[in-house]
């Protein structure tokens, strides 16, 4: 069973038919999990909406390894960084930065090489093909605290180092990995970074992830109906 964390994008609507819920406790708090035919899936900012300073990264990883559940699908909203990364794009990132990093690991040295799943990056990049969506299929992602967006010196700084920015996927990849899970991304660019182009308000931005959420529905459902490992 595949594992799917979702936020922004599917703020306005979830876009899937679950057939059954249930809350899941771990160590780290309480996680209502979806269940549809072959995937399970998060609202990475709980109920009620967590800001994403909030968000209970540990508590959301640890219930898919509650689960069983080896692979992560992580769905995140970002904003370019570069002109060339055009709002609407899907992107599947390869690496990523930050500089605050969440860990399961408090209380003892646990060395991790934190890294994105190419096992299952090809796995998004390739439903895309197949479905005939678009897709930027490299690219690093840099991770901010939130919930305030960046300022124009520090999109021109991150600019530097990455192509776009977000506040949830480097903590999911990292905490994953020290559970031993797959992880990998599909980023939704919903807006132009501080600078780059015109701000857009918060409500804009939920706008303009929400316009992805059919697309992203058919390439879960592809990658799920081309996989019999799920």
């Amino acid at each position: 069973m595949l594992g799917v964390l979702g936020g922004t994008v599917f703020a306005k609507k979830e876009g899937f038919k679950f057939k059954c819920e249930r809350t899941l406790r771990t160590p780290y708090g309480k996680v209502l999990v979806k269940f549809a035919s072959d995937f399970a899936f998060i609202q990475r900012h709980g109920t009620p909406k967590r800001p994403p300073h909030k968000i209970n990264h540990r508590a959301n990883i640890y219930a898919f390894k509650k689960l069983g559940i080896k692979e992560i699908l992580g769905v995140n909203s970002a904003g370019s960084l570069k002109k060339s990364v055009k709002p609407g794009s899907l992107v599947v990132p390869h690496d990523f930065m930050q500089f605050f990093p969440k860990t399961f690991f408090d209380d003892k040295i646990v060395h991790i090489t934190p890294k994105l799943s190419e096992r299952l990056r090809k796995k998004i990049i390739n439903a895309c093909r197949r479905l005939r969506i678009p897709v930027i299929k490299r690219a690093v992602y840099f991770q901010t605290i939130g919930p305030r967006l960046e300022t124009i010196a520090e999109v021109r700084f991150l600019g530097k180092f990455a192509d776009i920015v977000g506040m949830t996927l480097a903590d999911e990849a990292t905490l994953a990995i020290e559970q031993g899970l797959s992880y990998a991304s599909l980023c939704t660019v919903d807006n132009y970074a501080h600078g780059i182009a015109n701000s857009l308000s918060y409500e804009e931005i939920v706008r303009n992830a929400s316009k992805n959420v059919d697309k992203i529905k058919k390439i879960i459902m592809e990658m799920i109906s081309d996989d019999n490992t799920y």
